[in-house]
């Protein structure tokens, strides 16, 4: 699981020329173990959390790792009543991943992909790409350039 998007991941960076530094490590699960295994702050790290609407769509909400999602700011954002948590098998469904190693490139999902503004704020941003070992370090100025992601503020 994981190993085909980790390479369609790789392949969209490289393809958009991004410059990126990939990182392999020891497994890792969440923001904290990632953050201490990358020797970096807290803030640096990107989640990826695929939500469920009340309407039974899903997209791809991301958020600097010191900060959660405000779920009533994002469905007022998208124009939902309500959205929750996608269920780990509906993460798995929806991107190939297990939860804790979707990375916010959510065009190779293909997920709508909404980045909070204080990702923003980092010069460097490192997240997983598809799998619990490696990650990739880069600035998120030029990521969001590729991506092309709705940005808007809905942390907390």
């Amino acid at each position: 699981m994981g190993q085909k998007e980790f390479e369609k991941i790789i392949g969209f960076l490289k393809e958009n020329n991004l410059k990126f530094e990939l990182l392999e490590h020891e497994p890792v699960f969440t923001s904290e173990q990632a953050a201490k295994v990358r020797k970096a702050q807290l803030s640096q790290g990107v989640k990826a959390i695929v939500l469920k609407s009340s309407s039974t769509q899903f997209v791809l909400a991301c958020v600097s790792g010191d900060k959660k999602i405000d779920l009533k700011k994002l469905a007022v954002l998208c124009g939902e009543k309500k959205f929750s948590l996608a269920s780990a098998q509906e993460v798995l469904q929806q991107t190939g991943c297990e939860i804790g190693s979707v990375s916010p490139i959510g065009v190779v999902y293909p997920l709508p992909t909404y980045f909070d503004k204080k990702i923003f704020e980092n010069e460097i941003v490192e997240f997983n790409v598809g799998l619990h070992t490696k990650s990739v370090r880069m600035d998120p100025k030029e990521l969001a350039k590729a991506l092309k992601p709705r940005v808007a503020e809905f942390s907390v």
